[in-house]
């Protein structure tokens, strides 16, 4: 077997609109082509014993042992590897369990879909499902230290890119309320909302963390004399930075207990608490030293650690931190009873779990010696043994919810602490004996204030209610309600999206609105080029949808995008497919128009449930499309007469046509005419169907957004297929004697769109036409078929880049097919499309039409832009060699 290619997806796609997260692996079968498993012999037997948890795998017969029992009967290897991988996945601590398997065209090669929770993993398992399978078959077995180490390598890969767990809380919250959220590629940050509403969040500092309150709560000393000159309670302390200073430091302090602590220390590290004598305090401040420079001396309070959680200026949790510890049963030694707590399913390394293991290191040691114990005594029954002087749950301690037992007068002055350090999410640290009397009356101090608390301990308590201390974070990012959405249009289909996409965000500024939209031609965020080039995939969709100044996003959306990574999205307001013809078929194991109407079916589908899909209703294959969409459905079409639009409007729903020359919007029973066809110069004069059926469409996704008519109507008269709005999209240049026309068609359909204009043209029609490499044999021929009844000579040129095949071979196609066509029509092949455009160019008649069809659009107009043509206002006036019947069709550059 051999993996031939492995694809992460990660929003809506081809294989689900639910589960974004899929690994598709293409996978060649080879020698196991046609061998299902019934035939190999041993690999039944050894799969069971390799991971007799297959068990639990219904499969298609619907009850457990059903994928077994498919095995045993024989099934091919892709199924079996599908089932590994998510098996894998699962022992390793991940539920997931969504997968599909289905043989491409070419015999023998599978594609193997598998869910993921993160990319790595899921693709480490999708190997390591392949090797396994390779192994059993061979050998009849695969090596337990083998899977093992697979299992291992899936578990480090998950802890290496899981969350914090207090970004995790949070996420959990925002995904219940609908928010959509990314991570950014840098600090850990998160997204939450798209665009204008966006917030971001690293850990729990948030938008609207203030850098000087952060700054202030990292230091410790400062933070200490603020509250104090407010009259809060805190430790009497100073800082000193050298040993020397040690003596005097505790003497100012009023003598011992006294606590030593670094500077700029968090999580508990370098703390020393209820220091009694001088050698201690000598190692207490080694410690200190070692984390930072600065060393803080304290008197100790005695009492229990409390963290009191303010968020907004409210107080939402109260945790009791109890340090490290064991409890004695009468027979275990005091590490037995540590390895049976680590033991707990509940107890994890690090942050990765509700609970830290316990470690036992030199402080362990120390405060084990002088509570007069080792690692060797057994503890009586129920005495307990501290571990860690400090309460922190990275070092193994427990939390106490006790929110509902703190003072109000504790309440108060929490509140008022968090408002005057200035931060928006607070942690502070109070020792005092009880919790549920004022600090001031049982002498209790607030020690520390944390910017960036963390979550766990009141969302996962070992006693006590969990808090759900997420909500007033989101409550306090998005008030009212709010998911920080943005308007989404994604626009898809064979034909037309370019234009399509533009003129929809013409529309939108015509609103006033920040528009960021994604063309073929590039990003552009308010009309300025972010980026240059094909941005038609989801990478370019979240430049827009990450853009902290972008209020409405417009993006044009390939179906190269939707197979390599899904959609940009997790659901879009209004989702326009224009139309679906054979075109890139065969690429990317699409092989027939059904399977490509399922490829664009994807931005229907990814509709929400209160938007518009805005579909063609004179394509079947995108009118079928409305059984699978969840939200609303609105039709255009260039018949006004559609039996689906007519039977649409009568039920109450929303359309839009082409009807006595007009583009009209209905809804119901009646009917709102937008513009008449003749006068949107995007129409060529109304002689271009084709951009008709785009302006429709276009006027449609607006109105179904509440984009007021006006807006539409002075969008759609002020939008022109030029250079600057629409490049390479029906660009006709007037060069004096003659015109040339600019356009991106490259497949059967936009050859005929093009040709129900160009046929019109009253002068010699030469066209330079050509077509990308990828495409099939027969689709090179039936291009030249169209060109043959489109013009009347013509220039067969290459692209640049010839995707794989020989130099002349497409060009040679495309002749093979002018020839069937018409026999006698006049052409040559000139593969460098410069040489192409300028003979053509040369050739031109007076009166006729050169149509360019080039691979670099930039190209094409930088070579025209050289014959001077003719400025707008000029040509408006010297068009008396242009036919009356097209005269005012023609659109210059600007």
């Amino acid at each position: 077997m051999r993996i031939l290619r492995i694809q992460t997806l990660r929003g809506p796609n081809y294989w689900s609109i639910r589960r974004h997260k899929l690994i598709v692996m293409r996978l060649d079968l080879e020698e196991l082509a046609e061998k299902p498993s019934n035939q190999i012999p041993g690999f039944y037997e050894g799969l069971i014993a390799t991971l007799p948890s297959l068990e639990e795998h219904f499969c298609s017969p619907g009850v457990r042992g059903g994928f077994l029992s498919r095995v045993r009967q024989g099934t091919m290897m892709g199924h079996i590897i599908e089932h590994i991988a998510l098996e894998l996945q699962q022992l390793a601590g991940v539920n997931v369990g969504f997968g599909r398997t289905r043989e491409t065209a070419t015999p023998g090669v599978y594609q193997v879909v598998i869910e993921y929770s993160d990319e790595q993993a899921g693709r480490y398992a999708a190997r390591a499902a392949v090797r396994l399978c390779q192994s059993i078959v061979e050998t009849g077995t695969y090596p337990q230290a083998e899977l093992e180490q697979d299992l291992k390598d899936l578990r480090e890969l998950y802890r290496d890119a899981a969350l914090g767990p207090s970004t995790e809380t949070i996420i959990k919250e925002v995904e219940a309320r609908d928010i959509p959220w990314m991570q950014l590629s840098a600090r850990a940050m998160i997204q939450l909302g798209y665009g204008i509403h966006q917030k971001r969040l690293q850990a729990t500092l948030s938008d609207f963390s203030g850098i000087l309150a952060v700054e202030l709560a990292c230091d410790k000393e400062g933070t200490k004399q603020i509250l104090r000159d407010a009259g809060v309670p805190v430790p009497h302390g100073t800082v000193i930075n050298y040993l020397d200073e040690l003596e005097g430091a505790i003497a100012e302090v009023g003598g011992y207990p006294i606590v030593i602590k670094p500077l700029d220390g968090n999580h508990g590290r370098g703390i020393t608490i209820d220091i009694k004598a001088w050698d201690e305090a000598e190692k207490a401040y080694d410690v200190a030293r070692q984390i930072s420079r600065g060393v803080i001396v304290e008197r100790y309070y005695r009492g229990s650690d409390h963290r009191v959680l303010v968020i907004n200026g409210k107080l939402v949790a109260v945790a009791e931190r109890v340090p490290a510890h064991v409890v004695g049963n009468g027979k275990s030694t005091v590490q037995e009873l540590i390895e049976e707590t680590n033991r707990d399913p509940n107890r994890g390394e690090g942050h990765d779990n509700v609970l830290t293991k316990i470690t036992v290191d030199r402080n362990s040691m120390t405060l084990l010696q002088r509570q007069g114990y080792t690692l060797d005594t057994v503890l009586p029954a129920g005495v307990v043994c501290y571990l860690r002087a400090t309460a922190n749950l990275s070092t193994g301690g427990i939390a106490v919810d006790r929110t509902d037992d703190i003072h109000p007068e504790n309440v108060w002055l929490a509140q008022r602490v968090a408002k005057i350090i200035g931060l928006d999410i607070i942690g502070l640290d109070i020792v005092t004996p009880d919790i549920t009397k004022p600090l001031r009356d049982v002498d209790g101090v607030i020690v520390e204030v944390n910017a960036a608390p963390g979550f766990r301990m009141h969302v996962c308590p070992s006693v006590g209610l969990a808090r759900n201390v997420a909500a007033p974070v989101l409550d306090m990012l998005f008030p009212n309600g709010g998911t920080g959405r943005i308007p989404i249009i994604s626009i898809t289909g064979t034909n037309g999206k370019t234009t399509t996409t533009r003129l929809i965000a013409h529309i939108y500024r015509q609103t006033g609105r920040i528009v960021g939209y994604t063309t073929t031609d590039g990003i552009y965020i308010d009309d300025h080029v972010v980026e240059k080039g094909d941005t038609t995939g989801p990478q370019s969709a979240q430049v827009i949808l990450k853009d902290p100044t972008v209020e409405v996003a417009v993006l044009e959306t390939a179906r190269g995008g939707i197979l390599r990574s899904g959609l940009a999205f997790d659901k879009c307001d209004v989702g326009v497919v224009l139309n679906v013809s054979a075109d890139h078929l065969g690429l990317g194991d699409i092989d027939t128009i059904d399977q490509m109407a399922k490829v664009k079916s994807v931005v229907a589908e990814s509709v929400s449930i209160n938007g518009y899909a805005v579909l063609n209703a004179d394509d079947p294959l995108v009118a079928a499309m409305a059984e699978r969409v969840k939200g609303q459905v609105a039709y255009f079409a260039m018949n006004p007469a559609n039996e689906l639009v007519q039977n649409h409007i009568r039920k109450g729903g929303l359309a839009a046509v082409y009807e006595n020359g007009y583009l009209s919007i209905l809804k119901g029973d009646w009917t709102l005419r937008i513009e008449q066809a003749v006068n949107l110069p995007v129409t060529m004069q109304g002689r271009a169907p084709f951009m008709i059926a785009n302006a429709l469409a276009a006027s449609l996704a607006a109105f179904a957004q509440g984009v007021p008519i006006e807006a539409i109507r002075a969008a759609l008269t002020t939008f022109r297929a030029s250079v600057n709005q629409t490049p390479g999209r029906m660009n006709l240049f007037n060069l004096g004697h003659y015109h040339a026309l600019v356009d991106y068609a490259h497949n059967a359909a936009s050859y005929e769109a093009l040709g129900s204009f160009v046929c019109n043209w009253p002068g010699e029609r030469i066209g330079i036409v050509g077509g990308p490499g990828d495409r099939r044999d027969e689709d090179f021929i039936e291009l030249g078929k169209l060109a043959a009844k489109i013009f009347d000579r013509i220039i067969v040129k290459e692209d640049d880049d010839l995707r794989g095949r020989p130099s002349g071979e497409a060009s040679e196609l495309i002749c093979k097919g002018i020839i069937q066509e018409k026999p006698d029509r006049q052409y040559e092949i000139l593969l460098k499309e410069t040489d192409a455009i300028n003979t053509g160019l040369d050739r031109a008649t007076a009166g006729g039409l050169v149509v360019i069809l080039p691979e670099s659009i930039t190209r094409a107009i930088s070579l025209i832009e050289m014959r001077n043509p003719l400025p707008e206002n000029i040509n408006h006036l010297q068009t008396a060699d242009i036919p009356a019947n097209l005269q005012s069709s023609v659109v210059n550059k600007v």
